[in-house]
């Protein structure tokens, strides 16, 4: 039954595709503009924040403790650096012992980098205050986030560094 229904939306999918395009092709738009509108740029995508402290994706274990030092703790797939009572780290790691993702929080918000240094100018910042952005670098493989919290108690600032999926 599952795979009578994939079939069928593909078959919808597909035939949407051929509709539109036709449609487009019929007056409007030459095929030339319809067909550069789904290439990838002409050069790749140059993040603006890709490591922390000189750790990235794709590192192995070894290799972040030779940066960090010996984690205060590793859970499974996971090790946990707490640097100071205001920043810690988290990395995960896949099966090979590489590291597929990377998680810092700034207590207070204290020793963050700016925002704009890790997502760019634009951010999205709610009425409460806080903050979020996600940038994706699919040429790369990973995605950045910035997250702020409003939290008027406690402010947390988070950055992951994640591979794409």
């Amino acid at each position: 039954m599952v795979g009578k229904l994939l079939k069928l939306a593909v078959l919808i999918a597909v035939a949407l595709i051929v509709v539109i395009a036709s449609a487009q092709t019929n007056g409007q738009t030459p095929r030339k503009q319809i067909a550069g509108a789904f290439s990838e740029p002409a050069t790749p995508q140059q993040p603006l924040y890709k490591d922390y402290k000189g750790v990235r994706i794709g590192m192995t274990a070894a290799e972040v403790r030779t940066k960090l030092g010996q984690a205060g703790m590793r859970v499974d797939d996971q090790e946990f650096y707490v640097f100071n009572d205001r920043e810690t780290a988290q990395f995960a790691y896949d099966t090979a012992n590489r590291v597929i993702g990377i998680s810092v929080n700034y207590l207070g918000g204290i020793g963050a980098p700016d925002y704009r240094s890790v997502v760019g100018p634009d951010i999205n910042v709610k009425p409460d205050g806080s903050m979020y952005k996600m940038v994706r670098y699919e040429q790369l493989g990973f995605w950045v986030s910035f997250s702020r919290t409003a939290n008027n108690s406690v402010v947390m600032v988070t950055i992951t560094i994640q591979k794409s999926l």
